[in-house]
């Protein structure tokens, strides 16, 4: 256990007292639904952009990235490179599509095109996939923060969540989206303090991070064998970024709220397009804090003896039998905890605790806001008035926060961060996407979209549960990728409706 100086402490606990202020300065504007959810529409689109970007990059980002890059390579950075052609798509067709409609829920217009079924099994795979993704968040936050102070990880995730659950349950959406904005700046410059003590700690700086991480393959982002599906090629992970890149921001209620909390469509669109241009130069300084990590293990081969020896105990195998992989989410919180002089401390703390608060505050708003309108208005409470509609929003949310929470404890024990958060969101995700890009297609009926989504959902639970068939069952296996989850079971729903619909209309004519 390591004693933080008391700078650092001060640093933490400054940081942490001011994300509940700025949720107790917004709760004296909080007054009303609209003012919770979407900010009555007065937030700035420079404000917006930074807030997006805070939600992208969070802790599975500060951890499971250079976990990834030092145990692997950089193929996992072409989900970064697939993000501005998803963001082109959203900003020319998603967002002015969200700002007319009005509806503050992404997922009321599916009732209006397929019925209230498409609404509520849209509603019910988002709220999964943000207790999974917020779960998992906290778990990749308590890892490194175990690392730095001993705590134990329960602990850290419960005193973590009711303090996010504070501020966020207080101030609504105006003030996640200002913390979000102090907090992507804080855990950027924390980025940039680790890489540079890394790169001071090399032998020769850089240079030789750029020698022993090309002489390892290190900066490979993958096969670019067009025809192998099986594998994590660049393909395969550039296929899956943008599937998942356009589900985020075209209906994903994180993002698609957001873009009716900005003054007008112009800076709703601008702010994606910041998201942009701020995740992907910074997730590629995640990635080189990686292989950094890789090249300075090189040099010092004695140091990683206790971070494999933790992860030997984990998985209840001998040390020589890991591999890179296995234990790359645990370098960077030693790395932290031997090489992070006092002073500092506090603020790669704050940094990473933003990472988590900034995803999870906005998860917990937009999970509130699809629970009053997909849910209470939809099926309890039709006429609830104003003032219910605040109490409604202000359980939500702090059950929303706590039931993360428990998500998170029951994760602590996984293996790669990112590859868990991948997997989870491949599953959930694909089966909402090409159900939306049907309901933006005209003439597709609802009995279309009904077989579609039942043969999607079929597909998927066939490649997510197929690993787990016996050994002889072998010739039902999938062989695809799992990053191919959202990919194939968004193109079957879609493509099914589509057929189903064409010979609908050839029988009729």
């Amino acid at each position: 256990m390591r004693q933080l100086p008391v700078i650092d402490l001060a640093v933490i606990a400054i940081y942490l007292l001011g994300m509940i202020l700025i949720g107790v300065r917004f709760s004296r504007k909080n007054k009303s639904a609209a003012q919770f959810t979407t900010a009555s529409g007065t937030i700035p689109g420079w404000a917006l952009g930074l807030s997006l970007y805070a939600t992208f990059l969070s802790s599975n980002t500060f951890l499971g990235v250079p976990g990834k890059a030092f145990g692997s390579n950089w193929n996992a950075f072409t989900f970064s490179l697939s993000m501005p052609l998803a963001a082109f798509i959203a900003a020319k067709y998603f967002v002015p599509f969200y700002r007319r409609s009005g509806a503050v829920s992404a997922y009321t217009h599916l009732e209006q095109r397929f019925g209230p079924w498409a609404r509520t099994y849209t509603t019910v795979c988002f709220i999964l996939m943000q207790l999974a993704r917020m779960g998992s968040i906290f778990f990749g936050a308590a890892l490194a923060l175990q690392a730095l102070t001993g705590l134990e990880m329960r602990t850290i995730i419960w005193v973590t969540g009711i303090c996010i659950i504070i501020y966020t349950v207080l101030g609504g959406m105006e003030a996640v989206i200002w913390t979000e904005v102090l907090q992507g700046i804080v855990k950027t410059t924390g980025a940039l303090v680790i890489l540079y003590l890394v790169i001071k700690g090399m032998n020769n700086g850089v240079g030789d991070i750029f020698r022993i991480g090309g002489a390892d393959g290190k900066f490979s982002p993958g096969s670019f064998n067009l025809g192998d599906f099986s594998h994590s090629t660049f393909w395969v992970v550039f296929l899956y970024g943008f599937f998942i890149n356009l589900n985020n921001f075209g209906m994903d209620q994180n993002y698609v709220q957001r873009y009716h909390t900005a003054r007008s469509e112009k800076e709703a669109s601008r702010s994606i397009w910041l998201c942009v241009y701020w995740y992907v130069p910074v997730s590629m300084v995640f990635f080189f804090i990686g292989t950094a990590l890789y090249a300075y293990a090189q040099q010092h081969p004695d140091v990683l003896l206790a971070v494999k020896q933790q992860a030997a105990a984990e998985r209840h195998i001998p040390v020589s039998m890991l591999q890179p992989a296995d234990y790359g989410d645990k370098v960077l919180p030693w790395f932290m905890v031997t090489k992070v002089p006092s002073g500092l401390m506090g603020l790669i703390v704050a940094a990473i605790l933003s990472a988590a608060m900034s995803t999870v505050s906005s998860g917990m708003n937009s999970t509130a806001t699809v629970f009053l309108k997909d849910i209470y208005q939809r099926y309890i409470d039709p006429e609830v008035t104003p003032k219910r509609e605040m109490r409604v929003l202000y359980s939500a949310a702090s059950l929303a926060g706590v039931f993360a929470i428990i998500a998170g404890i029951s994760m602590i024990g996984v293996g790669s961060i990112l590859d868990m958060w991948w997997d989870l969101a491949g599953i959930f995700a694909g089966g909402m996407l090409g159900l939306f890009l049907l309901g933006m297609v005209s003439g597709i009926k609802n009995a279309a979209a009904v077989i579609a989504t039942i043969i999607g959902i079929l597909i998927i639970v066939w490649m997510s549960l197929s690993k787990y068939l016996p050994a002889e069952w072998v010739h039902i296996h999938s062989h695809l990728h799992a990053h191919m989850i959202i990919v194939v079971g968004t193109l079957s729903i879609f493509l099914t409706g589509m057929l189903l619909t064409s010979v609908q209309r050839l029988k009729t004519s």
